[in-house]
């Protein structure tokens, strides 16, 4: 039995945990001024999540596979804006490696899954 909707997806549940984290650290304090920063990671974090779900709905395993490896690419995006955030004092060690920790869990997962979509494509041919 498959999965049936997005939600039931672990890939998308810890992208929507990253989702939170990233919202929670960037609307307080100095990293709330930083329109540009703040805007982009939050933009980044939300695309993870978004890509996941949108593939899902797709009508094929090969624009779901395209929409992992956007997802992907969003959690890279992540994981280097929190450096900038790290680097210029807006987050503290603690906060970055939590985060930065489940960022990486997240690309790991939606990797795993971009892999197991692939090789339903590579079946189908």
């Amino acid at each position: 039995m498959g999965v049936s909707r997005f939600e039931d997806l672990i890939a998308w549940q810890k992208a929507r945990m990253l989702s939170a984290s990233i919202y929670r650290i960037s609307t307080h304090g100095t990293f709330a001024k930083d329109y540009g920063l703040k805007d982009q990671i939050q933009r980044a974090a939300v695309s993870v999540m978004s890509n996941i779900a949108e593939g899902f709905e797709r009508s094929s395993s090969a624009e779901f596979h395209q929409f992992l490896v956007v997802a992907k690419a969003s959690c890279a995006e992540v994981r280097c804006q929190l450096y900038v955030a790290i680097d210029v004092g807006y987050i503290d060690r603690a906060t970055f490696d939590e985060i930065f920790v489940l960022a990486e869990e997240v690309a790991r997962l939606v990797g795993g899954l971009r892999a197991s979509v692939k090789k339903t494509v590579q079946n189908k041919r």
